[in-house]
Order: structure tokens, then sequence, then C-alpha cells
């Protein structure tokens, strides 16, 4: 029971370097691209079943009348499978406090919705502007190729939100936020019950447990041998 306790603790310790957001979404139906959506040229960073995790940065800005939730990022979700559940994590260190703020829209949301649209547009270009070779490079890596049979996956597009949440001495911290080091990851449920991610966990606090049960157990038999033979 000690092991046990001390891996409770150790897990405990990691998970507050860290701080995380999610949000929890099922795959749309299969849509059609029309070829003039041009959703390459919106130079966004995709999450996929090839890719399932991105490591970059975010700006974010304090909440504003204009931005109530803060600075606004946009990725695409490809290659989602119909009915299946997804769980989307983002995580950043402790040491940069921010609020997150996660929402999952079809293209025909994306599109059709002026104020969607309107933030989408604003950032694609803040980005053809800001972008450097190396990272337009990792765009293309990223880039989301179907496979053969995968012709009926669907797409969603992921709005992120986030408002800086801290109050500093230093003026300059308070007028510019620094961008946010963030891991985005993008994980498929199993039966749409559990995350895929989690798997190995599980097993390993299962063995963990089964291992404490049974060392638990033999030392109780050893104190009960020992107890009968002292009453013999």
């Amino acid at each position: 029971m000690h092991l046990l306790s001390t891996l409770f603790l150790v897990i405990q310790c990691l998970h507050a370097l860290a701080n995380v957001e999610k949000t929890i979404f099922t795959a749309p139906e299969h849509v059609p691209i029309p070829r003039d959506a041009a959703i390459d040229n919106l130079l966004l960073y995709s999450l996929n079943p090839a890719r399932l995790k991105i490591r970059t940065y975010l700006n974010a800005s304090f909440p504003s009348d204009d931005k109530p939730h803060g600075e606004e990022s946009w990725a695409l979700l490809e290659g989602l499978r119909p009915g299946q559940r997804y769980e989307l994590r983002v995580c950043w260190l402790a040491t940069q406090p921010t609020v997150f703020r996660l929402d999952t829209y079809t293209m025909a949301e994306s599109f059709e919705t002026s104020g969607l649209i309107s933030s989408l547009s604003t950032y694609s270009y803040s980005r053809r502007d800001a972008l450097a070779e190396s990272e337009v490079n990792e765009l293309v890596a990223s880039k989301y190729v179907p496979s053969a049979g995968a012709d009926n996956t669907s797409l969603l597009f992921l709005r992120i939100q986030a408002a800086a949440d801290y109050f500093s001495l230093n003026k300059t911290l308070m007028e510019i936020v620094p961008p946010v080091h963030v891991d985005l990851i993008l994980d498929p449920y199993l039966l749409n019950v559990f995350p895929r991610s989690l798997v190995p966990t599980a097993i390993y606090i299962a063995i963990i447990a089964f291992f404490s049960w049974f060392l638990a157990d033999r030392s109780n038999g050893v104190e009960r041998a020992s107890a009968r033979k002292k009453l013999l």
C-alpha cells in the first residue's frame, strides 16, 4: 500500500507542472469539401490520425470588450470518423497563467456565421504576415492526406480563445502578453467510452494495484501464520 500511495503522490506532482483544458465532441457526418473552400490557404495547423499532437505557441491577451475571452486562434481537426467520440486537450505550463476556451464548429457553421468567418479570416491573415519558413514547412508536414478508403471522414474547425490570467508589477508583462507554449492533443475514444491515450496508464495502475494487493495479502498470511505459532 505504501508503494501505491507513493505512486499516487508522484503522479499528482507531475500534474502540478502543467494545466489542462479540454473539450469532448462527436465527429459529424461526412460532408464533401467543395474545391473553392481553399482550406489549405487558411494556413491552419491540422490535427489528424497521423498527427495527434502539436507543440506550438498561441497568442493570448487580457479580456477586453472586443475580445471577452482573449485572443483567438484556429486549427483544423481532420480525418475524423463520423460518430466517433474525441477529446481535444490543450496543455500549458503552470508558470503561464491562462484561461483557455475551446469550441468546435462544422465547416458550414464556420463559413456561414459572420462572427466565426470574420475571426477565422483575421487569424489567417495574421499568420500570413507572421509565419517563418520553418513554420510553413511544419504546416505542410501537418497537412492531412486521406488514405485509401478514408473518403467518408469528416472535419471540424477548432477555435481556441486564450485569456491571460495574471497580475504583475512588471508594466511590460501587463501591456504585452507573451505567447503561451502549448501542446494540442487530439485523443480518440475507444468504443466511445475511454480516451485511447489513457489505456497504458490504466494498465500500469491495474498492474500496480494487483501487485500491491498480492503483497498485502501475502504479508497478512505471514502474520496470521506467525500468530498461530505463538498460540501453539
